[in-house]
């Protein structure tokens, strides 16, 4: 259990870290500090806090960590869920892509906007601050100004993937340079924006750091190689890929063979509380329970997503897997996945009077479908009882509303009831599991993806094998709870082409990071999400009729509106994005 992290320090301040009206472009933390008179070592070690604690102050209408609804919710992993399509109505028009109207009020993307710019503007006030300590007095002012500026360059990006036109916002500027700040900056300048903090981090951070959470070289590194991954795709101004920059591709690998870190042995465990800050977490969001304050800091930003029809969770069962992604799981007789003809039939698509789901004849899967998504008869997080209190095999009866959005769950944000890292709020569950954003298996597979864009496929065989086989290593923890051993998986032999190498890659990140957030970034990144989500969509709607309107617009779904509020306050100086 985890009882003390860097962030409980933010209190020391006596700062009010709110927002001094409703515009990120006038937020500084109040008090009676000022970057005048709190120019010292002490104050600015807990200003660097108070910017730590800012990239995890997120809420689940407004988050910052989990991208359950920005890349799964938005990709053909997952549905909405919860009690019907009016339920949170605004995920549910993400979903159909129909958000045509920019003036979202203060709800989803226009929060997590906010709430990314009081993250930054954390990170600037306390660049403030530390710039003018002499170096003398503050040994630490370069890592620390290197954190600061990885923060806040990790916010950048954030937003970049979400939002694409964002000011770029640093702290030498002033309120009102500030405000004439364009959000109209060319991609390859606004990547460039964000990979010079990250370089000026990895120039400045040491290998590895002592107080868990804090970013280091390492995660400089690893950032520096998603940043030039994305940057490698160029798009034009209706989103489209237009040319894929070999040069980006080769400093992905550069940066990737700095990255330090290994694969879980099992792959569970990155799901599991326990074991956190591991071999495979490169870089994560810290929190924390019984740490000495009142409710501790734990994460509500999946608090509606936990199973609904049980008395072991509590509401509201959003977050559901798509019927599409769990056929994806499913396998050869060579123990490979079906790369062309996964959905031609559904797995697991029915349900018994006792409220399971009977395995198919001759069915076999890859073992992560059991680590990821929750279904009727096998059990739910490796546990068929918890201490007594309940029944956790999954049952058709946790779901809250099957009839709209079917009954599969979601498995890896959620921990058992029985956990010590497990909090409930009211209806809402919270659990001082970490939130990783890198982790090692995301950075191997950036380079088999660089090489294999480079014709390299070859080399990236060995790599994409790795990860596949860290996933047959991966049965035990079901098993143990009662799981029918339907698994079968492999390794691939050989690439015998770019076209099938690239195939292969594209389906194993899926596979392996199903419902973490990263699918609808990767298919925009690759210039694929109107085909993609299009054929999804075909297909789901003949099973699933809240869907039957919903379609893809390509020049305009691949990223949000920019709040319409933004716009206003700026005078008209930042500008729409296309197609709203």
């Amino acid at each position: 259990m985890k009882t003390y992290k860097i962030y409980l320090a933010t209190l020391i301040l006596g700062l009010s870290l709110n927002a001094c009206s409703e515009d990120f472009l006038e937020y500084e933390p109040e008090g009676v500090l000022s970057s005048d008179n709190v120019a010292t070592p002490d104050n600015a070690e807990g200003l660097v806090i108070a910017a730590y604690a800012g990239i995890g102050n997120d809420e689940m209408v407004g988050p910052l960590t989990s991208m359950w609804v920005y890349g799964s919710v938005r990709s053909d992993d997952a549905y909405k869920g919860g009690g019907g399509r009016g339920d949170v109505g605004e995920i549910d028009r993400y979903e159909q892509y129909n958000l045509t109207i920019p003036d979202q009020g203060d709800f989803m993307a226009p929060r997590t906007w906010t709430n990314f710019y009081k993250a930054i503007s954390r990170a600037n006030f306390a660049l403030q601050v530390i710039n003018d300590i002499p170096d003398a007095d503050y040994p630490d002012k370069a890592i620390r100004q290197a954190e600061l500026r990885f923060l806040r360059a990790h916010s950048h990006f954030i937003l970049k993937t979400i939002f694409s036109k964002i000011p770029y916002i640093t702290e030498d500027l002033s309120q009102e340079e500030i405000a004439q700040v364009s959000n109209e900056v060319l991609d390859e300048e606004l990547w460039n924006k964000i990979s010079e903090d990250f370089l000026f981090a990895y120039n400045n951070l040491p290998p590895s750091q002592e107080e868990v959470g804090r970013a280091d070289k390492n995660a400089a590194a690893a950032y520096l190689a998603k940043v030039r991954l994305y940057q490698a795709y160029e798009q034009n101004d209706q989103h489209q890929v237009v040319n894929i920059n070999t040069s980006r591709l080769e400093e992905v690998i550069q940066y990737v063979d700095e990255v330090i870190g290994s694969l879980e042995d099992d792959f569970g465990n990155n799901f599991l509380d326990g074991f956190d800050n591991g071999p495979e977490s490169i870089w994560a969001v810290q929190f924390s329970i019984n740490d000495g304050t009142t409710v501790g800091r734990v994460s509500y930003v999946t608090g509606l997503n936990s199973p609904h029809g049980t008395g072991l969770y509590g509401c509201c069962g959003f977050h559901l897997a798509s019927q599409n992604m769990v056929n994806a799981f499913e396998t050869d007789d060579n123990g490979l996945p079906l790369l062309d003809t996964f959905n031609d039939s559904d797995i697991f698509n029915s349900v018994l009077p006792d409220g399971t789901s009977p395995v198919a004849a001759g069915l076999t899967v890859d073992p992560r479908l059991d680590h990821t998504v929750g279904i009727p008869g096998r059990p739910f997080k490796y546990r068929n009882t918890v201490n007594s209190s309940g029944d956790m095999v999954y049952n058709f009866s946790w779901a809250r509303d099957p009839g709209v959005y079917g009954y599969f769950g979601n498995m890896k944000e959620q921990q058992a009831p029985d956990c010590s890292c497990y909090k409930k709020e009211g209806p809402f569950i919270g659990t001082s599991k970490n939130i990783d954003f890198i982790r090692y298996a995301d950075v191997l597979l950036w380079k088999a993806e660089a090489l294999i864009q480079l014709n390299r496929w070859d080399e990236a065989l060995p790599i994409i094998n790795q990860v596949r086989q860290r996933a047959a290593n991966s049965t035990q923890r079901p098993m143990d709870a009662g799981a029918t051993d339907i698994y079968n998986i492999s390794t691939y032999t050989s690439f015998p082409s770019k076209e099938y190498a690239w195939k292969a890659l594209k389906f194993e990140r899926r596979l392996e990071f199903a419902m973490e957030g990263h699918r609808f970034f990767d298919l925009v990144r690759w210039g694929e999400a109107e085909e993609v989500l299009n054929d999804y969509l075909a297909e789901e709607k003949t099973k699933r009729d809240f869907l039957s309107n919903a379609e893809f617009t390509s020049g305009r779904d691949e990223y949000y509106p920019i709040p319409q509020r933004e716009i206003d306050f700026t005078g008209g100086v930042y500008k729409q994005n296309p197609g709203y």
